[in-house]
């Protein structure tokens, strides 16, 4: 029977997983979280409604599309592995999952929730055909849609897109297009021939909002198109990439690192370096605050809740406040985990393509406890 992947079409978070699903050849099956099964029986044993949902034949559920990934890596059933074999670009990629799913979410919101002229028909037609019960009248879809609406549009807020950071947001997002495009001149994907899992965390925003929805979609076509071209190439089960000519599915040679690359990671650094230290900060701070904090547990008064507060920091010239999220420092944690799991001499390697981009502090700001993720939930060790 194969996989059932509950989640939406345009699901930031969904599209990683389906990408990395696509591209494995795995067999599997779109569903709707809409569904009354998925309420009835899936939503009880995450213990929250949240998407993606991997399902296996046997029952099991598999949350969240990092842990997608990482489920058939772990079982050898990778047809194109997502996690390089060589330091730099093992480092590489990690950067990119964290990045692709956080650092760009404020165009990802910006770009859906703030262009109804273009986008609400869409949107609006979109959304309920995946959320609202199977069979649902027009009248219940449109209410399903004004509630995902108001909530997503409250989101964007705590994703630090305001009115007075909009012009900041804009130009961040053009910069990144431009970085990748130039980038993607020279190779189909981010590290060569073949997707990573750095892939897989860049097209979570730049195929199901910033690539999909009408007004985002027309920049990106107009302005970026081979990174357009990227995310079609990310939807489809070969290589799809004959404008390059005869690419092997191998990464870059010798673990290097074009320009264009290292031009992309000190966008990185220059764009989302920021906030980093800011939740990192507020976390520590946060923890010292809940010394009874006990281990298996986020310490939040309903288990459900992802987020412990809120910070602000200054970006790009304006001050913003965001969301804490304890999933972030969890795909903080994976870079370092890679760091810190290698062999001093790759370390060495890995410290100089750190200091090359401005993002050595991505092994420095560390939380004072790790963040776990047990029975779909991210909670906080011992």
């Amino acid at each position: 029977m194969g996989y059932k992947l509950y989640g939406t079409p345009g699901s930031l978070y969904t599209s990683k997983a389906r990408a990395y699903l696509i591209k494995q050849a795995v067999a599997f099956s779109n569903r709707a979280p809409g569904e009354a099964r998925f309420r009835a029986e899936i939503v009880p044993q995450t213990g929250r409604w949240i998407i993606p949902i991997l399902e296996a034949d046997d029952g099991t559920l598999v949350q969240d599309g990092s842990e997608i990934i990482a489920h058939f890596e772990a079982r050898g059933e990778a047809r194109l592995p997502a996690y390089p074999a060589t330091p730099r670009h093992r480092l590489i990629a990690q950067i990119f999952e964290l990045f692709g799913g956080e650092g760009l979410l404020r165009p990802a919101m910006h770009y859906r929730w703030n262009f109804d002229e273009t986008n609400r028909a869409f949107l609006a037609r979109d959304f309920p055909a995946a959320l609202a019960p199977t069979g649902a009248s027009e009248e219940t879809q449109a209410q399903v849609f004004d509630m995902a609406s108001a909530r997503m549009r409250k989101a964007m807020g705590q994703f630090g897109v305001s009115p007075e950071s909009i012009a900041a947001v804009e130009a961040s997002y053009a910069q990144f297009l431009s970085l990748f495009d130039t980038h993607l001149a020279g190779s189909p994907y981010l590290l060569g021939g073949r997707p990573t899992l750095g892939d897989y965390g860049l097209v979570a925003p730049l195929y199901a909002h910033l690539g999909r929805d009408p007004y985002p979609a027309q920049i990106m076509k107009q302005t970026a198109f081979r990174v357009w071209r990227w995310t079609e190439r990310m939807n489809a089960a070969d290589q799809d990439a004959g404008e390059y000519g005869e690419v092997a599915p191998e990464l870059f040679v010798a673990d290097a690192v074009p320009d264009t690359l290292l031009n992309l990671l000190r966008f990185v650094a220059e764009d989302y370096l920021p906030e980093v230290r800011a939740y990192v900060a507020y976390t520590n701070t946060w923890i010292a605050d809940h010394p009874n904090l006990e281990a298996g547990t986020n310490g939040l008064p309903r288990k459900q809740d992802r987020g412990i507060g809120a910070t602000s920091f200054e970006w790009r010239g304006h001050m913003i406040t965001v969301w804490v999220m304890p999933y972030r420092i969890y795909l903080l944690q994976k870079i370092q985990d890679v760091f810190d799991g290698a062999l001093p001499s790759d370390q060495a390697v890995m410290s100089d393509l750190l200091d090359q981009t401005g993002l050595s502090e991505l092994l420095t700001l560390r939380t004072s406890r790790r963040i776990e993720r047990r029975n779909h939930l991210e909670v906080w060790a011992g």
